[in-house]
């Protein structure tokens, strides 16, 4: 048994699942990578790590130091447990519109949460702008800036890419995943690129998103108008995703999310975020364009437990219309047992 040392040094490695039910439909292997198993539970906890070493490698981060990070939540949590790990005083700046669990969460880590009211980029006082200025303020802080600090890319071109391209032998044909920083596609496109060219990289982009216009048409522009996903899609180009080799778009609405969230819970047994129900809905799609044969990679963020007032209260599905595609997600996985 391999021996860790501690929380920093647990983060990534992690399994990549076989989707037996997708898989079997479409004729392709769909693997999941179970980002949910990193010690903070999600993706997020490896660009927390990446950019507080970063931080401490160039000098701007001292003991005793204090991190703020603006974020719609698991960086949040990541960053809470890495700033635990490593010393620091962390302080999370997010918008008034998030999963409820997700506050809690972040504030029994022992980090400060700001909520601020959840406003278009444009304005002075989104969360990401006021992080910024509120690391300025307060004394020996830094401010992670995770959507344009490109620590965060480079933790998936140094490890989530990696330890795909492991794992599949280099026997992957197709990666794809949602943006939010651009952080985890990027980096992961990045690398995987560089070891095959033929490797197709695809963005999975909810609704209210400009990104699938952007990557498949060259220009920023909304597809829809709103989204229930939480943490993706974006209206501007970040440091992160900035030139970053994604090959296509695909654009999943919100009741496709939604019954793929239900159909892994009662297919595969996974209990999952809506972010990994709008990748394996896109990776299905994929396959189905690709045809037969071919392996698709893509990311499982987090799990469904921050979720339970929302993706997972029948209550707040049919006030959004979306009960009907979680019960088909369901009743498609059960049958399928």
């Amino acid at each position: 048994m391999t021996i860790r040392a501690g929380f920093i040094d647990a983060v990534g490695n992690t399994p990549l699942l076989r989707l037996d039910g997708v898989s079997r439909e479409t004729g392709c292997n769909i693997y999941g990578k179970a980002e949910f198993m990193n010690p903070g539970g999600s993706v997020k906890d490896r660009a927390a790590k990446w950019i507080v070493l970063d931080a401490e490698q160039r000098g701007v981060l001292h003991a005793g130091g204090t991190v703020v990070e603006g974020t719609a939540g698991n960086t949040g949590i990541g960053m809470a447990h890495v700033c635990n790990a490593r010393g620091y005083r962390c302080v999370i700046v997010m918008p008034d519109n998030q999963s409820p669990e997700k506050y809690r969460l972040i504030e029994a880590l022992g980090a400060e949460v700001r909520k601020v009211k959840a406003v278009p980029y444009s304005d002075p006082n989104q969360y990401q702008h006021v992080a910024g200025r509120l690391a300025d303020e307060l004394p020996d802080a830094i401010w992670a800036n995770q959507f344009d600090n490109t620590a965060n890319r480079r933790a998936h071109f140094e490890s989530t890419g990696p330890e795909i391209w492991a794992q599949t032998e280099g026997r992957i044909d197709a990666f794809v995943a949602a943006s939010g920083t651009g952080g985890t596609l990027a980096g992961t496109a990045e690398y995987l690129k560089s070891r095959s060219a033929t490797v197709r990289t695809v963005l999975a982009d909810p609704p209210g998103s400009s990104l699938f216009e952007l990557v498949n048409h060259g220009e920023l522009k909304a597809t829809g108008k709103s989204s229930v996903t939480e943490g993706i899609g974006i209206a501007r180009v970040t440091a992160n995703f900035k030139d970053a080799p994604v090959d296509a778009a695909l654009h999943i609405e919100d009741p496709e999310t939604l019954s793929m969230v239900y159909r892994l819970l009662y297919e595969e047994g996974l209990f999952l975020g809506s972010t990994s129900g709008i990748n394996v809905a896109a990776a299905v799609r994929l396959a189905r364009e690709l045809g037969p044969g071919h392996t698709i990679v893509t990311i499982l963020c987090d799990s469904g437990s921050k979720y339970m007032s929302r993706l997972y209260d029948r209550a707040w599905l049919a006030e959004k219309g979306l009960l009907e595609a979680a019960d088909a997600g369901a009743a498609r996985g059960r049958a399928a047992r």
